[in-house]
């Protein structure tokens, strides 16, 4: 992991954040294992098929959420804990890969995402202003408040929410136009 500039973090950052706009990070963060629940109903067989090579299922784009919401959790409790800790990154597609996303109970995936969100969203609620301005530095991305680590997450959440509905539509439009006419 490489440290970035202060304009690539920005740059990492300001998507993400844009994804979660002007609302409550709280509020979407809460809601966000029923969407997950519901996009998992919505996808049915095509659950696990990727919509293109190189691109995640739905399964794994959610195995990819709890990992990150697995990762946020240690994240945020290493800033409420320590003193400006350091904060490790983690290659997003080694640990898809390496822990077989594709092949994940979703269920269990869900219960998990559930768990760990439930136990985040109260630390949120019981921290103070003081809490929530307590930075940790970010192994690429440098200085990062637990207050812009909980905005990130739930822009995150927005960002793999839209990719794993892409990738239904995507694989419903290659199935429709893979079927022969007449």
């Amino acid at each position: 992991m490489t440290q970035m500039s202060a304009e690539e973090a920005e740059a990492y950052r300001q998507p993400v954040l844009d994804a979660l706009g002007r609302d409550d990070p709280f509020e979407a963060q809460a809601g966000e294992v029923d969407l997950w629940r519901r996009l998992l109903e919505a996808a049915g067989a095509n659950l696990r098929t990727r919509p293109a090579e190189g691109a995640w299922s739905v399964i794994e784009s959610l195995g990819h959420m709890v990992d990150s919401e697995l990762v946020t959790s240690v994240r945020y409790r290493w800033v409420l804990a320590e003193d400006e800790p350091p904060l490790q990154g983690y290659d997003q597609e080694a640990w898809t890969t390496r822990f077989d996303h594709a092949h994940d109970d979703p269920v269990l995936l869900l219960d998990l995402l559930c768990a760990l969100r439930n136990a985040n969203l109260a630390l949120w609620n019981r921290a103070s202003p003081a809490d929530r301005a307590r930075t940790g530095i970010h192994a690429e991305r440098g200085p990062e408040s637990f207050e812009l680590l909980f905005r990130l997450q739930a822009g995150h959440g927005r960002v793999h929410r839209a990719q794993a509905e892409r990738a239904i539509a995507d694989v419903r439009r290659a199935k429709w136009l893979s079927q022969p006419y007449g």
